[in-house]
């Protein structure tokens, strides 16, 4: 089962957490801090981070942009109801997914599963690397480049292009993206495709044209270019 790392101030929050993720068979380690977890990070190697938004000192948005500087590790951000501003900064800062607490186990046992899922084999009528432009997406080794630098994805991030990408000119809607990206079917939040659409653009995109390879069309959803 995964390593989850679990970073919550709150000792009954984090307490229950630990414990339910434990009854499911993970192996889990729980801090306190920022601080803490980024100490627990180097030495326990998890799977995935489940991180608090709103820590003392060093809060969630701030960790995510620390392990996000050298790491692609998969990050769900745990939320406060009606924390809508900063859902959007902690998904803008690199996190995967997020949970409004309070939230049962099952659904942050889902929640895990599916930012875990892996990325489906490429078809075999289709080349391995794909060049679309100045962008090259290998779909065998899960690896991008633009203009031959690599391109560092998170886990999210990766996914979505590599879905728009499978079917250039294809319309998505965000909920579909939702159900086929992040296996959100019984969920609307349309914010997680349109931040993660967000670091996408900064990472293939030229920032003094119009997007060229993620297109908005309003209203509607997203498409795989390029222009």
């Amino acid at each position: 089962m995964p390593r989850v790392l679990l970073v919550e101030d709150d000792p009954s929050v984090r307490e229950g957490v630990e414990l339910g993720l434990r009854r499911c068979g993970h192996d889990v380690l729980a801090a306190a801090t920022g601080e803490a977890g980024l100490e627990a990070l180097r030495a326990f190697r998890p799977d995935l981070l489940l991180l608090d938004l709103m820590l003392p000192a060093m809060d969630g948005v701030q960790v995510c942009c620390r392990v996000r500087e050298n790491s692609r590790l998969p990050i769900i951000m745990l939320t406060a109801l009606g924390d809508d501003v900063d859902i959007v900064v902690g998904l803008d800062a690199g996190a995967d997914d997020y949970i409004v607490k309070p939230a049962r186990t099952e659904v942050i046992e889902a929640r895990i599963r599916a930012v875990l899922r892996g990325i489906e084999a490429p078809d075999d009528a289709r080349p391995a690397v794909e060049h679309h432009g100045g962008l090259d997406i290998d779909r065998a080794g899960h690896t991008v480049s633009r203009s031959g630098d690599p391109v560092a994805l998170a886990p999210s991030e990766l996914k979505l292009l590599l879905h728009l990408s499978a079917a250039p000119e294809q319309l998505f809607s965000r909920q579909r993206l939702l159900a086929d990206v992040w296996d959100h079917s019984y969920y609307s939040d349309v914010r997680l495709v349109d931040a993660c659409v967000r670091r996408l653009r900064i990472k293939i995109e030229d920032p003094s044209r119009s997007p060229r390879y993620i297109q908005t069309v309003r209203g509607l959803g997203y498409r795989f270019g390029p222009l």
